[in-house]
Formats: structure tokens, C-alpha cells, sequence
């Protein structure tokens, strides 16, 4: 009888926690400025890509219901009210803070 053949060792897997806040702020425009310029002159192409990598439907657009849907995701305190807000006096600012917020997530491996 044989003995068995160990061919790799046991390995640690850590798992990052999720960031239960936005990852840059609502004016921080220029962390990204790809975003922000797209967010400026192209908002309804950027609304398509983030309803794109949210699954929802691109003719919606970006609405106050998909960044409380995303915020109550992953956990970001906030309230439908606040969402309403952000929305309604700085929609695109909301709307580039959503796409780099989703962009960071997508590189931690938590999106």
C-alpha cells in the first residue's frame, strides 16, 4: 500500500471587510477625473455604465433608488431622504461618487 502524496500546503485565505462608508466623498471629483469629466459632459453614458454593473436597466437611469439600493448593499449609513437630496440638487456629483465608489469596490474584490 502506498502512502499518500501531499501536492500543496494548506493556505490562508483572508477575507478584506466590506468599508461600510462611500469610498471617496460626494465633491472628491478630482480622485478620478475620468469620472468626474464623464460624469460633467456625458452623465447619461455614465448612468448606462453604472446601471450596467449594478444588473438594472439603463433606460431607469441614475436614480435615488440605485444608490439607496447600492448603499444598502454594502451597508453605508444613510437614508432614503439623504439619497433623495443628493440626487435632486447634485445629481451628477451623486452619480461620479456612485461610478468611483463602485470602481474601488470592483478593485478591493468586494464588488
Amino acid at each position: 500500500m502506498s502512502t499518500p502524496v501531499i501536492m500543496s500546503q494548506p493556505q490562508v485565505v483572508v477575507v478584506q471587510q466590506q468599508s461600510p462608508q462611500w469610498q471617496t466623498d460626494l465633491l472628491d471629483c478630482f480622485s478620478d477625473c475620468g469620472i468626474c469629466l464623464c460624469g460633467t459632459f456625458f452623465p447619461l453614458c455614465l448612468g448606462c455604465q453604472v446601471a450596467a454593473d449594478m444588473d438594472e436597466c439603463c433606460l431607469c437611469g441614475p436614480t435615488m433608488a440605485m444608490r439607496s439600493v447600492y448603499r444598502t448593499k454594502y451597508g453605508i449609513p444613510g437614508s432614503l431622504l439623504g439619497d433623495f437630496c443628493v440626487n435632486l440638487w447634485c445629481p451628477h456629483c451623486a452619480l461620479c461618487q456612485l461610478k468611483r465608489d463602485i470602481n474601488k469596490r470592483r478593485d478591493m474584490g468586494i464588488f
